[in-house]
C-alpha cells in the first residue's frame, strides 16, 4: 500500500492566554507511525507557562522562534534551569521533566522531534503532566495524596484544585528562578552559533548534532541537523545508509523537493514551505532546491550518529564507480561517460544556481 509522503501542518491539541500545543497527526502524515516518530511544537505567550510533565517518548527539542526558560530534571539529578534561544537543540532522554516559560513579548516556540517505538501510541507523544487539571495529583485520592506527602486533607485539597489550567497557563505575580548560563553546559548546543560542518560558498550550510558536540543524543538516539540552502541552490539526491529515516521541518523560506523510492519511481514532487513536516522513509533518495528567498530546515535522523551517502558531486558514489563500470551501467560510450564524470567535480553537497 502506499503511503502519502506530502508535508503537512500541525493541528492545536490544547492552549489559552498563555499560549498552545501543536501536534502533527499519524492519522494525516501515516509515515509518523509507520517510522514511530513523534512530532509537535510549543508556543508560549509572554509569562506563558508550560506545566511540569514528562513525555514517554526520547525527544530533540529545537528552539524556533523568541528566548525563553526551560527547567530540566534528569532522573535522580538537580534541576537544571537553562536560558534558551533561537537555534538551540536540547536533548531530552526518557524520564526527563521539563518545564517551559516565556518571560518576554516576542512569542517562544519550541518543536519536539522524536521516537515513540516504546510510547504508548505509535507516532504520538503522550505527555504525563505533574499537576494541572490533567494532572498526576488530581487522579489520586486526598488520602493517598496525604499519606505520600504527609500533608493535612485541606492542604491536599489546595494542591489538587488550585491549578485549574491544562498544560499551559499564564503566569501573574509569581517569580519563577532565574537561568543560569553554565547549566546550558553539556544540556544545549545552538545550531546558528556552532562551527560548521558543511560551508558551500552560493550553495549552503549545515551543522551535524551528534554525540561529539552533545553527547547527551546519544541516550535520545537520534541525530540531527541544520541545513540552510542559499537562494535557488541545490541539495544533492542523497539517503541515509544506515536504514535511518529523516524527519523534516521547514524552518524558513520555501522550495522544492522530489523523493524517488523503489523501482525508480518518484513517490513525492512538491513544493514546500515554512512550518511544513515531512519523512523521508529508509533508503529513498531526497533532493531540494530552494526557491529566491532560500530554504532552511532542521531535522532528526533516528541515529545519534547518522551516515549519508550523497550521489553527486565529487564524493557522489556515482563517481566513485570505475568509467567501464558506468559505461556499461548506463549503456553509453566512453565520450559520454567522460562528460558525466567531469561536471560537478567539487567536493560538495550543495550546487549554486545556474550561472
Amino acid at each position: 500500500m502506499e503511503i502519502d509522503l506530502s508535508p503537512k501542518l500541525p493541528k492545536k491539541v490544547h492552549g489559552g492566554d498563555g499560549g498552545s500545543y501543536f501536534s502533527w497527526c499519524p492519522s494525516e502524515l501515516p509515515m509518523l507511525r509507520e517510522g514511530n516518530i513523534g512530532a509537535a511544537k510549543l508556543a508560549l505567550e509572554k509569562n506563558g507557562f508550560a506545566l511540569p510533565q514528562y513525555c514517554d517518548s526520547a525527544k530533540v527539542a529545537y528552539v524556533l522562534q523568541g528566548n525563553g526558560v526551560v527547567g530540566i530534571v534528569l532522573p535522580e539529578k538537580e534541576e537544571k534551569i537553562l536560558p534558551v534561544k533561537k537555534g538551540d537543540a536540547i536533548a531530552l532522554p526518557f524520564g526527563v521533566v521539563t518545564w517551559w516559560y516565556n518571560k518576554e513579548d516576542t512569542e517562544f516556540v519550541v518543536l519536539f522531534l522524536g521516537d515513540t517505538s516504546k510510547a504508548h501510541k505509535r507516532g504520538e507523544f503522550t505527555s504525563f503532566y505533574l499537576n494541572g487539571s490533567n494532572g498526576i495529583f488530581t487522579g489520586f485520592s486526598t488520602e493517598f495524596v496525604g499519606r505520600a506527602w504527609d500533608l493535612e486533607e485541606n492542604v491536599v485539597k489546595t494542591l489538587v484544585g488550585k491549578q485549574s489550567g491544562k498544560g499551559i497557563v499564564k503566569l501573574s505575580g509569581v517569580n519563577l528562578p532565574e537561568p543560569k548560563k553554565e547549566h546550558r553546559d553539556g544540556m544545549t548546543l545552538n545550531c546558528e552559533e556552532a562551527p560548521l560542518d558543511v560551508d558551500i560558498k552560493n550553495g549552503g550550510r549545515v551543522v551535524v548534532l551528534n554525540t561529539k558536540n552533545l553527547p547527551l543524543v546519544g541516550e535520545v538516539g537520534l541525530g540531527a541537523d541544520l541545513v540552510r540552502l542559499d537562494g535557488s541552490a541545490m541539495c544533492s539526491p542523497g539517503f541515509s545508509c544506515d536504514s535511518a529515516l529523516q524527519v523534516t521541518y521547514i524552518v524558513r523560506g520555501s522550495g522544492r523537493v522530489q523523493v524517488v523510492g523503489v523501482d525508480g519511481k518518484r513517490v513525492l514532487e512538491t513544493t514546500i514551505k515554512a512550518g511544513n513536516l515531512f519523512i523521508v522513509p529508509r533508503y529513498f533518495v531526497v533532493s531540494k532546491i530552494a526557491d529566491p528567498e532560500g530554504l532552511e530546515w532542521f531535522s532528526i535522523i533516528t541515529t545519534p550518529n547518522p551516515i549519508f551517502t550523497h550521489l553527486a558531486g565529487s564524493i557522489g558514489c556515482w563517481k566513485a564507480l570505475s568509467p567501464q563500470v558506468l559505461q556499461a551501467a548506463f549503456n553509453v560510450d566512453a565520450d559520454t561517460e567522460k562528460l558525466f564524470r567531469s561536471k560537478r567535480t567539487a567536493d560538495a553537497i550543495f550546487f549554486p544556481p545556474p550561472k
